[in-house]
């Protein structure tokens, strides 16, 4: 019987560590025999690295530095073999490989080469452990010579640029044998764990070492949530059976102490008050440890804005008391931000935004801000541009660390085909969040519109109670594959220049779901719906009826052109439905295609009646993924279109349609 076994606390570990090329010659004899003849690996694993489970190194990436120009470059090509299998396994090792992956950038003379060729000895195995080949053998020849006399020639011969060859011979895959969890600390450790099934470590099933990196890192995180700080993989035996090609595997955990959340600290604080940090990143001190509450105060203080950087640091060691100490290490971000925006769309025209912003005003998180927008430039004369101003003021936590205050002043201009509307607002709101997912927005508005349309010339003073309930659920604000988005608004207002009573409500929920592992293939879907209950449209302004047409609603019909009609000019409505599907296809990491299909209307009445049926569009479009959001550019053909509807529409802007 032949088995080779791992283990993490036998002998010093071979190759390991800074001097890589002198330790290499002396102990590549033991490598090679070890390895190539498939006999006993005995590897010890770098504690600062999970990765180093069975001594290879992370696969993919590269040591040598792109940006550096490389002195005295020795040009060489590789060629890798694979005997007896597919082209897969030969892709994968040809990724890992950095000999074949970056044969375009040659490396520093002879001794250079060589390395990257030991180098590559590792990654290659490695790659096989990660596949689940543990008898395998890598033969790497270097103008025709092993490695171990390429080491010992004073200068490769033969001819240049020098011929490097890599035959790798996988042998039969392995599967999971015996399998054992343990721990050190007796029976309570090991009530606080999963069976090794659930950790995905399951007899007869393929024994890719990834699943033994992953299962260590879930039983460590789970002894953490169970209020153990420092708790670890103290042991680890991996045995492979060459003669049944099964790998048994033992791992032993460790809790150490449990502890409870101590005394915070925060340090990097220059203009921010660090009793601030503390109380909004709401720690909960003397509460088991739980890393779940160290991710919320982390998401938390990001939120704010105002930091770069964010690391919660525990302590070394548990006090007697069983506290454990915290420390909140920041780095701030510069407090003046400005910047600018622009979007596009063929049926509503071009139009520029900027802002100033600034942050941490009193040095509690507080932030004000001076934002601009243009719209419609084009053919319109000036007097015909689209334009809106607006000051704001936001201070978080303003009641406590779940709560925000805001309010501001704006002034706009709105010019769509139906009507004219100038209106002055001002409002303020308290914004309360329950947990990561649900938030409810209250407040107060207070608007005069001086508004144009179908119905004349008319002014409004209207004051109103705002409502607003969030449920999100989405893993991206700016790219969601997965989850929901639901708002529901609700503001009874009163017009004190036409003495009418209304209530606007409006709801949307927006939902998302990936169809494979990858997330390349999202399937998306929106629905929206909205009332005002009105003696009459013409008793809401203009600006606060309900529209349907345009990149935010129904593509590809113009801007706020669909709706119910008098003479000829669309006049808003008291209500509206509209819904709307994509399918999201991530082509390369950087592109992406989308097909969608929008529909909907807006109803006269105070309910959908479906009166003026409902109008489709349809298109496609392309997504340039950026670390700021996806950029879209998008292509609509409304189906039935209408009085100046266009034959298609084209919309460019940043950020999914929804």
């Amino acid at each position: 019987m032949r088995i080779c076994g791992i283990r993490n606390d036998s002998l010093p570990r071979l190759l390991a560590g800074s001097g890589r090329a002198t330790r290499r010659k002396r102990g590549l004899r033991s490598l090679s025999a070890a390895l190539l003849t498939s006999a006993a690996l005995v590897l010890a694993p770098a504690p600062a690295s999970a990765l180093d489970l069975f001594g290879w190194l992370p696969f993919g990436s590269s040591s040598s530095e792109t940006d550096i120009p490389v002195t005295d470059p020795f040009p060489y090509t590789a060629t890798l073999t694979v005997a007896g299998n597919g082209d897969d396994l030969r892709d994968k090792l040809s990724e890992s490989s950095e000999l074949v992956s970056e044969v375009e950038r040659p490396p520093s003379g002879e001794a250079g080469l060589i390395a990257r060729a030991t180098s590559d000895f590792e990654r290659l195995v490695g790659r096989l452990y990660v596949e689940g080949y543990y008898a395998g053998t890598v033969d790497i020849r270097v103008a025709g010579l092993s490695l171990e006399k390429a080491l010992q020639m004073p200068s490769l011969p033969g001819p240049r640029p020098v011929p490097v060859t890599i035959r790798v011979t996988p042998g039969p895959l392995f599967s999971f044998g015996r399998i054992e969890l343990d721990a050190e600390d007796g029976g309570e450790a090991l009530a606080l764990l999963e069976t090794p099934a659930e950790y995905g470590l399951v007899p007869g099933e393929t024994a890719n070492s990834g699943k033994v990196l992953r299962a260590e890192n879930r039983i460590v995180n789970d002894l953490k949530a169970a209020g153990y700080p420092f708790a670890r993989i103290a042991r680890r035996e991996i045995v492979a059976d060459h003669d049944s090609n099964r790998l048994d595997v033992r791992l032993m955990a460790a809790t150490g102490r449990a502890a409870r959340f101590g005394e915070v600290s925060v340090t990097g604080t220059e203009a921010t008050d660090p009793d601030f940090v503390v109380t909004h990143a709401m720690l909960p001190q003397g509460a088991p440890y739980d890393p779940a509450a160290i991710e919320r105060a982390t998401k938390r203080l990001g939120e704010l804005g105002i930091f770069s950087s964010i690391r919660i640091v525990p302590g070394e060691d548990v006090g007697p008391d069983g506290l454990l100490p915290m420390t909140i290490e920041v780095s701030e971000r510069g407090r003046n931000v400005i910047g600018v925006g622009a979007n596009w769309s063929s049926s509503e025209g071009f139009g520029v935004e900027a802002y100033w912003r600034r942050r941490n005003l009193f040095g509690r998180g507080e932030l004000l801000s001076v934002e601009g927008s243009v719209g419609r430039i084009g053919d319109n004369s000036l007097s015909d541009l689209e334009y809106s101003g607006r000051i704001a003021f936001e201070k978080p936590g303003a009641f406590g660390p779940l709560t925000s205050f805001t309010t501001s002043l704006s002034a706009r201009q709105e010019i769509p085909d139906a009507y004219r509307s100038r209106n002055i607002t001002a409002d303020a709101f308290v914004r309360r969040e329950f947990d990561d997912r649900l938030s409810v927005r209250v407040g107060a508005e207070l608007q005069y519109a001086d508004e144009q349309d179908v119905f004349g010339n008319r002014t409004y003073l209207l004051g109103g109670v705002i409502g607003e309930l969030t449920y999100d659920t989405r893993d991206d604000k700016l790219n969601p594959t997965s989850g929901i988005n639901a708002v529901v608004f609700a503001e009874p207002a009163y017009d004190a220049k036409g003495g009418n009573f209304m209530l606007f409500t409006k709801g949307q929920v927006s939902a998302y779901q990936a169809l494979d592992d990858a997330k390349r293939f999202v399937l998306a879907g929106r629905l929206g719906a909205g009332s005002i209950i009105a003696p009459s449209v013409s008793a809401v302004p203009a600006a606060r009826r309900f529209f349907s047409g345009g990149g935010g609603s129904i593509r590809g019909y113009a801007y706020r052109n669909v709706g119910p009609r008098l003479a000829g000019e669309v006049t808003g409505g008291r209500s509206f439905v509209e819904a709307s599907a994509e399918v999201r296809m991530k082509v390369t990491d950087t592109i992406g295609l989308v097909g969608f299909i929008d529909a909907g209307n807006s109803f006269d009445a105070i309910y959908p009646d479906f009166s003026e049926g409902v109008k489709v569009g349809v298109g496609a479009g392309l997504r340039y993924f950026t670390p700021v959001g996806p950029l879209r550019f998008d292509v609509a053909v409304p189906l039935n279109p209408e009085q100046d509807d266009p034959d298609f529409a084209i919309y460019v802007g940043l950020s999914q349609a929804f």
